[in-house]
């Protein structure tokens, strides 16, 4: 049998196999980010997974900065994503909600013309699509302290609102240039306060959002995920190795679910000090369970468990165009080819219309 077959146990959760969904921005929800009728099928179309990470979820109003795409703070976006979670456990499947806040990965448009915040004065590159069309990201608003400390605990609430959705855990969501990963990384991080500075107190934020996270849920049901090379959303550290390796070993501290790693999503050529195979390098260090995410195949990701890279591999584009990646994996079928034109917005095509295996 392929390793990434064969079931896995973490905690009190046994995984059926070691396919993971990779947590997928498709921005299907409602406009108040309450999911919708085409979320509990697409999720409950892929309960074949070893375990489904759900879609990066915003912990409050604060933390948006995506069109249509799902919250975890209000009444209605916990009853809308409880009934996501009915259906994969009506299918045998496992759910974790990848919890997040966007930072300075937002727009005034998103926050009721508010500045989004961020750890410094730092505008990110690029644009980003808000309610009214595509617009140049705008130059954030460095947080305070207090400020600081009241997302912390809308990373406390959504984790219990995850619970009350019937999710069987949350992954924090430290990376791809979010909030978290602003603050870790120096290039976006010029504070010279207690979040600043030093290595010890950029990462201070992942670790206090952790603890908060486990005043909910047991150890065994959080996961982390981590970008060490991530470039993405104008992010980058310049001692990348030593951060992650501070940060990486500390997490050995917590016995939590799983690790998360992600390889480069772009090229990191000009950056000597960043590994581009991630999984090995800082895999290496950690002492539990890892997930590793970014262009694996059926051939390559069940290579890296054989060798003891990881125990798990995350799917993304696979599992968007393979509502049954295991199964087709078991068989080694042809896979359906994904189509970019339609990973985000609009409605049922492209999104759970895939053709399963007959």
């Amino acid at each position: 049998m392929l390793k990434l077959l064969e079931k896995i146990k973490i905690g009190s959760l046994e995984l059926k196999n070691r396919v993971i969904m990779a947590p997928l921005t498709r921005n299907r929800s409602k406009e108040d980010g309450v999911p919708s009728d085409l979320n509990v099928t697409y999720y409950s179309q892929r309960a074949s997974a070893g375990l489904i990470i759900a879609e990066a979820t915003s912990i409050s109003k604060q933390g948006v900065g995506y069109v249509n795409a799902p919250g975890i703070y209000s009444l209605e976006q916990v009853r809308g994503w409880k009934r996501v979670t009915d259906e994969v456990h009506k299918k045998g499947g496992l759910i974790f909600l990848q919890i997040f806040h966007v930072g300075r990965i937002s727009h005034p448009d998103f926050l009721g013309g508010k500045s989004p915040v961020a750890p410094s004065n730092i505008k990110p590159t690029g644009q980003v699509f808000t309610p009214n069309g595509m617009k140049d990201y705008e130059m954030p608003k460095e947080l305070e302290l207090n400020e600081i400390s009241t997302i912390i605990n809308d990373f406390k609430i959504a984790a219990q609102n995850a619970k009350d959705a019937g999710f069987d855990g949350v992954e924090v969501h430290g990376a791809n240039g979010y909030l978290i990963n602003q603050f870790i990384d120096d290039i976006s991080n010029k504070r010279t306060d207690s979040y600043g500075n030093s290595i010890k107190n950029r990462s201070k934020i992942l670790f206090e959002v952790i603890d908060t996270v486990l005043e909910v849920w047991d150890r065994k049901k959080v996961g982390v995920r981590l970008s060490p090379s991530g470039l993405f959303n104008s992010v980058g550290d310049s001692n990348s190795k030593n951060t992650y390796t501070y940060i990486i070993e500390k997490l050995n501290n917590y016995d939590l679910a799983y690790l998360h790693l992600i390889n480069p999503m772009m090229p990191i050529d000009e950056y000597p000090e960043m590994v581009s195979d991630v999984a090995e390098f800082y895999g290496k260090l950690y002492h539990g369970n890892k997930i590793i995410n970014c262009g694996y195949t059926r051939a390559t990701g069940n290579e890296a468990i054989e060798k003891g890279v990881t125990e798990m591999v995350a799917f993304g584009n696979l599992f968007i165009a393979n509502p049954d990646l295991p199964i087709r994996f078991e068989l080694n079928s042809e896979l359906n080819s994904p189509n970019p034109d339609t990973f985000y917005g609009g409605g049922a095509e492209g999104y759970i219309d895939y053709p399963f295996l007959n």
